[in-house]
């Protein structure tokens, strides 16, 4: 093994305690990996209103109780208790404080949709607390992982709050951003509560983001390495404001501390040969099952027949992840013919046309507008095709538990996706999907008959799925590249 190192990963959700979406699940994940390849793993994160602390058996730490956090000129006093990852030896430690973080929503108010508006100083005690913590544990981390805005503010504080620490001196950190379209962007006014040093100088800072305080900006320029969840999106959020969202310069000038490391699925959460979730289990070489769960899937949905392709989205319901594209060609996909079934919540105007399409065609299209991690399981396991066709995906997920079920994707040719899918090639017998290349629903419905051209030829289509279910996404592969960013990070100083 490399040397072992003492790695303090931060985030603002983490699986099963809480969860918004990938990140969560990142935070679930990975810490496990790196503790079994032989690292001292911790996590820190909030402790939120929904997490059940009977059920995940938290515990006080006596240390660890009133620690002193200045904000605006006043102290806060927080406590951190103490829990480990379910099935696994990673501690987590959460941060308490009530008036913060036990409310109905983790960001923003589920009432009224509203991001709430003192997230700029939730956050930044979330970054100085996690600092202070760390002081009292007398636990020194080799690195410390950043996750996204929430914890941008800890490179920047170690720059400038701690740079004198001798606590401090030999930690490193790595901010990894899992999607550029949320930077933690507030009025500069939030800046009373940082107690920054009296020669600090806002404009042109490090924090400094057209006027507006930047939690996202100052962890990309005071971090030891930063990285993002793909090479393909590492390229595209240093090229284009498309991506970047007006953090392209800042970007440029990390450019040889930007790395891409995939995120990774969790083998044991998701695979046909063991899934207990799914109708019948399969694998790679005895297939049948897959079958039997298509039948059950079509079953359950009460469609009509089995005989046609079953087409899947499993997906947020906004113009981002490319709905507006697939309700301009739908009809004439389902005409081909199809059957389709939808999974996810988002925008009133998706919800209104995929429910009108369910009513018009209710023998061959399935719309369940919920999350249901049960029903997403029997839907990747039964469908045929999956469609992901999102304007930009840094990495995504779901496409990757559908090539492990034989599910074949077709997906915009961006980010992830495009670092994911390879086009296949009948000459060749390469490629385990079908990528489209511009953001138009005449490419998405070219793309889609494209693979049902190749679906109508068995053996074809089987060594489709197989070229799927035989690639290595696993969170083991992630990690070791997430050990070599580490290394990098210490061996810069």
């Amino acid at each position: 093994m490399k040397n072992r190192l003492n790695i303090l990963m931060v985030f603002s959700e983490v699986a099963p305690f809480s969860k918004t979406g990938g990140l969560g699940d990142v935070g679930g994940a990975l810490p496990k990996v790196l503790k079994d390849m032989g690292h001292d793993v911790r996590v820190i994160t909030p402790q939120y209103r929904r997490i059940n602390e009977r059920k995940y058996v938290l515990r006080d730490v006596i240390r660890l109780q009133d620690i002193k956090v200045e904000m605006a000129g006043e102290v806060v006093s927080i406590n951190v208790k103490s829990a480990f990852l379910p099935n696994s030896k990673v501690q987590v430690y959460f941060m308490d404080y009530r008036p913060y973080f036990f409310r109905d929503g983790l960001y923003s108010n589920p009432k009224k949709n509203e991001d709430y508006s003192d997230n700029a100083q939730r956050y930044y005690l979330f970054c100085k607390g996690t600092l202070e913590t760390l002081k009292k544990l007398q636990w020194q981390p080799d690195v410390i992982h950043c996750n996204d805005w929430q914890t941008g503010m800890i490179p920047f504080l170690l720059q400038h709050h701690y740079r004198d620490n001798p606590f401090f001196l030999k930690v490193h950190t790595l901010m990894t951003v899992h999607n550029f379209a949320f930077q933690g962007n507030f009025n500069r006014e939030c800046l009373s509560v940082m107690n920054l040093p009296n020669n600090f100088v806002f404009e042109d800072s490090e924090l400094d983001l057209n006027g507006q305080c930047s939690f996202l900006k100052a962890g990309l320029l005071s971090a030891t390495m930063v990285n993002t969840v793909s090479n393909r999106y590492a390229y595209e959020v240093k090229h284009s404001e498309d991506y970047g969202f007006g953090m392209e310069n800042v970007l440029k000038n990390r450019s040889d501390d930007l790395k891409g490391v995939l995120n990774g699925m969790d083998s044991k959460v998701w695979n046909p040969e063991t899934d207990p979730l799914i109708a019948e289990k399969y694998s790679i070489d005895n297939f049948s099952g897959k079958s039997v769960c298509k039948q059950a899937l079509i079953e359950e949905l009460g469609l009509k027949d089995n005989e046609r392709p079953l087409v899947a989205i499993i997906s947020r319901l906004t113009e981002q992840k490319g709905m507006h594209l697939l309700q301009d060609i739908f009809e004439e996909m389902l005409a081909i013919p199809v059957s389709f079934v939808l999974l996810g919540l988002g925008e009133k105007r998706f919800h209104e046309f995929f429910i009108k399409m369910a009513k018009k065609y209710p023998k061959q299209v399935s719309v369940h507008l919920k999350f249901d991690d049960l029903l997403a399981h029997r839907i990747i396991a039964g469908a045929d095709l999956f469609l992901m066709p999102s304007l930009f995906e840094p990495c995504g997920l779901t496409q990757l538990y559908a090539l492990k079920y034989g599910t074949v994707p077709v997906v915009f040719e961006t980010g992830g996706l495009a670092d994911t899918i390879k086009p296949f090639n009948g000459g060749s017998s390469e490629g385990n999907g079908y990528l489209f290349q511009k953001p138009i629903s005449k490419a998405l419905l070219k793309a889609i008959k494209q693979s049902l051209t190749h679906y109508r030829d068995a053996k074809i289509w089987r060594r489709v799925i197989r070229n799927g279910m035989k690639v290595d996404f696993s969170w083991e592969k992630s990690a070791e590249e997430y050990i070599n960013l580490y290394q990098l990070c210490i061996d810069k100083t």
